[in-house]
């Protein structure tokens, strides 16, 4: 784990050898990081510690809309939710990995994985979405729940307006793995072989 402090990064103890694949926090004091057979640790401001409550699955993202609103996901369409005091399990009802969570409001979450899986969370259950896609696809970010970008293999960008998922064209074939902005005419997704793509907003 790095921390960067507007200088430079410096090394973390993670308290942990497992692999991390995700991270996320809402403020300085208060980060989740994610990973192998698990593994969740807790950034109190001083130190990572171990949290239990993530199963034996490997977890691969985390994001939260508060501090005691946090979804941690991954292998076998496992997810986990934590309410500030401890994690519990939810039901996803797909056995597909899941690789990319982001959602506008606790009661409005997107997670997507393999082939083609898109899931919303509603504030009470997950149910499937249809993305009209087989692409494994990795990553999920939005401006606000009307404007939700999810990138994955083969270049496949999928758009959601509120209603229905659209394909945009990337104009690669490569594997995306991660999608960001910071409105719905600024965003950027990066993937294989360094490639880097931007979209303005047409």
């Amino acid at each position: 784990i790095l921390h960067y402090d507007g200088n430079g990064s410096t090394t973390m103890n993670s308290g942990t050898t497992s692999t991390l694949y995700g991270v996320w926090g809402s403020s300085g004091s208060d980060a989740f990081a994610v990973g192998y057979n698990g593994t969740i640790r807790h950034y109190d401001g001083n130190s990572w510690s171990a949290m239990s409550g993530g199963g034996g699955w490997t977890l691969i993202a985390v994001w939260g809309s508060s501090a005691s609103d946090v979804f941690v996901l991954g292998q076998s369409g496992a997810i986990y939710h934590y309410d500030g005091s401890s994690w519990s399990s939810m039901s996803s009802g797909t056995s597909e990995a899941l690789y990319g969570v982001w959602g506008s409001s606790s009661n409005a979450v997107c997670a997507v994985g393999s082939d083609g899986t898109i899931l919303h969370y509603d504030g009470s259950s997950w149910s499937p979405m249809n993305s009209s896609t087989t692409s494994h696809l990795q990553s999920v970010w939005g401006t606000t729940g009307s404007d939700v970008f999810v990138v994955g293999s083969g270049g496949t960008i999928l758009h959601y307006d509120g209603i229905n998922w659209s394909t945009m064209t990337s104009g690669m074939s490569i594997y995306l793995y991660g999608v960001w902005g910071s409105s719905g005419s600024d965003v950027f997704s990066v993937g294989w072989w360094g490639d880097i793509l931007h979209y303005n907003g047409s």
